[in-house]
């Protein structure tokens, strides 16, 4: 069993950055696959970004360019850099992961609790 918890997030305003972390515990290894998701309140959770053990990576149209998912696999950390944040990017944060390539897809069987990320104008 695999338990994930979040932390990084808080309140920032436009323009501003936020790096969020995620520690993985609970079993020997990291599941392969690690996402990031969001949900803002009334709307469907939506994939961010995503990175395997070997590091290759997937993001969301939405955050192309202003977000940067890592990986360490010593640590059993997954990270999101975020810079030039907007009022959109406002949401609960999740990561998840699972041995199964879901990508963007929010199939994945384990998943943190979520940190907050609010972003004013």
């Amino acid at each position: 069993q695999v338990q994930l918890v979040e932390s990084g997030g808080g309140s920032v305003q436009a323009g501003g950055s936020l790096r969020l972390s995620c520690v993985a515990s609970g079993s020997t290894y990291f599941p392969y696959y690690r996402a990031w998701f969001r949900q803002a309140p009334g709307k469907e959770r939506e994939g961010v970004a995503t990175i395997d053990g070997g590091g290759w990576t997937t993001y969301a149209d939405s955050v192309k360019g202003r977000f940067t998912v890592s990986n360490d696999n010593a640590k059993s950390t997954l990270y999101l850099q975020m810079s030039s944040l907007k009022p959109e990017d406002t949401a609960m944060y999740y990561c998840a992961t699972d041995n199964t390539r879901w990508l963007l897809e929010p199939g994945y069987n384990y998943w943190g609790q979520g940190t907050q990320v609010t972003v004013s104008s």
